[in-house]
């Protein structure tokens, strides 16, 4: 699904944002990315979809090698990807209906699709009753559903999330946690990047930690790793 190889990237201005990052994320899996502001969280998953390129090393996504993407060739990468943002980036002066349809509108689907997939993606995240409303009616955990809908409404295999519960608090931020397990479930691949420690360690997922750019730890939770010696006794 994903794989880094010797990935490293620098910016304009000298930052050297990632430094020969390594890791592949399986097709169906779910994990955390984790570590301190400015570690290179962001910049990774911007490499993943596309809005960056690597400076060096190899970036494979769904068996496409970014490194030989062209530009125009960008919009397709990014149909079979999921992007939900801190900040929902939602449209108010469009209803909730209208921001989930967004994506779906842009690529041309019929009319009737359109209704039944936003539908659908409502429903999914709890909202299918405030499909009328304007975005800025809603709380701070209904927009970050908003954007999660809209996210999901093309039923990509792979979800990227930049600090989806940085502005939540902890109930609300578990729900959506939940909301992703549930789409990890139908098979859906997960990328989560949180500096949520403690959230991170109820949800017992494989965690990449990141430290100055580089990744420093990979570590299976201990849970499986002690089912796992259980059951080689």
């Amino acid at each position: 699904m994903i794989e880094f190889a010797e990935v490293s990237k620098r910016y304009p201005n000298g930052q050297e944002a990632l430094k020969r990052v390594n890791f592949e994320l399986a097709d169906g899996e779910m994990a955390f990315l984790t570590g301190h502001s400015g570690a290179g969280k962001s910049t990774l998953l911007k490499l993943i979809c596309l809005m960056e390129r690597a400076t060096s090393g190899q970036v494979v996504v769904n068996n496409k090698n970014l490194n030989r993407t062209s530009r125009r060739k960008i919009p397709g990468v990014r149909r079979n990807i999921g992007m939900i943002f801190q900040d929902h980036r939602l449209l108010f002066d469009r209803t909730v209906f209208d921001n989930v349809a967004l994506p779906l509108m842009i690529e041309g689907y019929p009319h009737r699709e359109i209704g039944r997939r936003v539908r659908a993606a409502l429903d999914k995240v709890g909202l299918l009753s405030k499909e009328k409303h304007s975005p800025i009616m809603l709380s701070g955990g209904e927009q970050q559903r908003v954007g999660i809908a809209r996210a999901v409404v093309n039923k990509p295999p792979l979800l990227l999330a930049d600090e989806p519960t940085g502005n939540l608090d902890p109930e609300l931020s578990a729900e959506i946690m939940h909301l992703f397990e549930q789409f990890n479930q139908v098979g859906v691949s997960l990328l989560i990047a949180s500096h949520d420690l403690s959230l991170i360690a109820q949800m017992h997922y494989r965690t990449l930690v990141m430290k100055e750019g580089r990744l420093v730890q990979d570590q299976v939770d201990s849970l499986e790793q002690d089912s796992e010696e259980v059951a080689s006794e």
